[in-house]
């Protein structure tokens, strides 16, 4: 859905999908295998592929082998080698876990693939900036950087870094006062989790009484 909100023409909803992960990508090397054992019946390849646990149709076999087709021909040009395995995209919660960690916590090879992420995509580049620039205005307590921290993401093509902002300055004060202190409403928010524990082992039939007695006289 994002996809389509953000799209800005109808030409880059249409571009195609590359690296995308198909039911044949298990069975790619069989396939060639095969082919280069001198079986060239995509019918044949296919029975295989089912005795393989394929569940995919012949079409899908079909679709793999026709970018090797010789023009005007219905024979089949031989195959390069089985292409080398695409490195597997990291999930974005990893990445996000990534961009939220301390640099200097960071292990060497997920702060290198986090670098090569950042370099091919601008957007998550500055998107990661601006994550760590508030990190450090929290963990310093500069409140005074924290303007110039809004005004920089307002000037970038980052649209859910804005409604951020936006909600910030509703209530920057409260912003402004949690950069500026050491106090954290982590012990509030605790008890608050207490509560509803307490409240959700009555099963919804513990009356307000039982309840207020609970809260109180649990550890």
């Amino acid at each position: 859905m994002r996809r389509f909100a953000r799209a800005r023409s109808l030409d880059e909803l249409l571009v195609k999908a590359t690296n995308r992960a198909t039911l044949l990508d298990d069975f790619k090397p069989y396939l060639h295998q095969r082919w280069t054992e001198g079986c060239h019946s995509i019918p044949q390849l296919h029975r295989e592929l089912r005795e393989q646990g394929f569940t995919g149709n012949i079409q899908c076999v079909r679709r793999y082998f026709r970018p090797f087709r010789k023009p005007h021909s219905t024979l089949l040009k031989d195959p390069p080698g089985p292409p080398p395995a695409p490195r597997p995209a990291p999930k974005p919660r990893r990445v996000v876990r990534w961009i939220m960690t301390n640099p200097e916590h960071l292990a060497e090879t997920d702060a290198a693939e986090l670098k090569e992420i950042r370099t091919v995509c601008p957007e998550l580049d500055a998107a990661a900036r601006h994550v760590r620039d508030f990190a450090s205005m929290m963990r310093d307590h500069r409140s005074d950087l924290l303007p110039t921290w809004m005004d920089r993401i307002l000037a970038d093509d980052l649209p859910a870094l804005h409604s951020l902002v936006n909600g910030l300055r509703r209530d920057i004060d409260a912003v402004t006062a949690a950069c500026a202190t050491s106090w954290s409403s982590g012990q509030v928010e605790g008890h608050v989790t207490r509560v509803k524990l307490l409240k959700r082992m009555g099963f919804g039939r513990a009356n307000l009484d039982l309840l207020r007695r609970r809260v109180l006289h649990s550890p």
